[in-house]
């Protein structure tokens, strides 16, 4: 499979949406099924697309996945303190998983972060039966931040988020004829 990671398109907003909120439902991510709250949120990909990057995986013609990209603080992310950038709805359709969709999204989403001037960190979300995913995580790099884990749905207190953060490093030239790059 070659992977493509690009901006989506708005005429793929409705099939996006369906991706992701297929893949929320086969994992039993929410708690009421077809009946939660959340799963409009996460159809609405023009709304993200409004306030910050979605971004696709694609296969030739063929939407495999995507992910949102939120540069900073604002109405779309949850978590982001100043300096940082956040992931948000990560989502690969379940016939193109283990594949490698998702950590291209995430890789992405670390690129456009060191991309991103202020930028020092990138940091996420996640529900605890995501194992998959927090196995990307962790190879890339990300770590726990467990004083930062927190609950969407306050009323319900057994839904907590885990967090996730990594710290971003920079590559820089040094005084050393300009050709060697050091981390900082």
């Amino acid at each position: 499979m070659d992977i493509t990671i690009r901006p989506v398109d708005p005429a793929e907003y409705e099939a996006l949406g369906e991706i992701t909120a297929r893949a929320y439902l086969r994992d039993g991510l929410l708690d009421y099924g077809e009946g939660d709250e959340y799963l409009p949120v996460l159809k609405d990909v023009a709304h993200r697309a409004a306030a910050a990057d979605v971004l696709v995986a694609v296969d030739g013609e063929r939407l495999l996945g995507g992910v949102t990209f939120v540069a900073g603080p604002g109405p779309i992310a949850d978590i982001a303190r100043p300096g940082e950038a956040e992931i948000r709805a990560l989502a690969v359709a379940h016939e193109a998983r283990g594949r490698g969709a998702g950590e291209a999204l995430v890789r992405a989403c670390v690129d456009r972060a060191r991309a991103t001037e202020g930028c020092t960190a990138v940091v996420l979300s996640s529900q605890r039966s995501m194992h998959t995913a927090h196995r990307i995580y962790e190879r890339l790099g990300f770590v726990r931040t467990p004083e930062r884990d927190w609950n969407p749905v306050p009323h319900l207190d057994d839904i907590t988020l885990l967090t996730y953060e990594l710290t971003l490093r920079h590559l820089r030239d040094t005084t050393c004829g300009g050709d060697t790059a050091t981390r900082h």
